[in-house]
């Protein structure tokens, strides 16, 4: 089975939540627009997205090409592989239960995005410096603390050793945790200055993840793509300020 990713070149995004569940795994990928060879390319992607014979076609990227079909939206595609990769529990449940974390984490990745861009995503950052201000303040004060008090929760109470979202093994949910964490210390590192004391059970999965020796050494290698200003967690400095935490 040959699995082919689909996202923008140059940028994280949430092509990497798909990214970060092959390569905990050691599962071979092909990422088609980082490829030079035919069949690969931004022209494959928009003519995949745009093609008249695909019966179901993506709205957007990222999406994967696994035979003939194409499955996208980020939560969907890793609904699909967790069982797949074993990055999911066996019973419908757990399966449920992951997806849901997904989704919940979805919603959070769309208000850090909505953050630097709050009133339109088709205008550049500046044209809207001063919304994006006004939204980000919010943002860190009061979102995103409401966001992980949840997640930290969700880990107290987990019965299963192992300090992970769901029974005792590292999910899909754990590593988009990780990839959240991880851009909103890019994002804010002065509003992130207290998460580690503010959110322990959070911020220790995010270093369990990071010492996983594959994720470990995918992070030192040139297929991670840097975090930059093109991307959903980008820094600017007059939108960090000091925290809740």
């Amino acid at each position: 089975m040959t699995f082919e990713l689909f996202y923008w070149p140059g940028l994280q995004g949430r092509g990497e939540f798909v990214r970060l569940a092959f390569e905990a795994t050691a599962t071979p990928y092909v990422e088609i627009v980082r490829g030079d060879s035919p069949g690969q390319g931004l022209d494959a992607l928009l003519h995949a997205m745009d093609d008249p014979r695909c019966i179901d076609p993506p709205y957007a990227p990222p999406f994967l090409r696994v035979g003939d079909e194409l499955i996208g939206q980020t939560a969907n595609i890793l609904a699909y592989l967790g069982p797949l990769l074993g990055l999911v529990g066996e019973s419908p449940r757990a399966r449920r239960w992951v997806n849901q974390l997904q989704l919940t984490l979805a919603d959070l990745v769309a208000e850090v995005h909505d953050g630097h861009h709050p009133i339109a995503s088709r205008l550049y950052y500046s044209n809207q410096r001063a919304e994006a201000r006004k939204r980000t303040a919010d943002l860190i004060d009061y979102r995103l603390p409401k966001f992980f008090e949840y997640f930290e929760r969700v880990l107290a109470h987990n019965p299963h050793p192992g300090g992970w979202l769901s029974e005792g093994a590292m999910s899909y949910a754990d590593l988009s945790l990780f990839q959240v964490i991880e851009g909103l210390y890019y994002a804010f590192p002065r509003a992130m200055t207290g998460f580690a004391t503010a959110f322990p059970r959070c911020r220790a999965v995010r270093d369990a993840v990071a010492r996983e020796p594959r994720i470990a050494a995918y992070l030192k290698s040139s297929r991670r793509i840097a975090f930059n200003t093109t991307g959903i967690f980008r820094y600017y400095r007059e939108l960090d300020r000091a925290s809740p935490f």
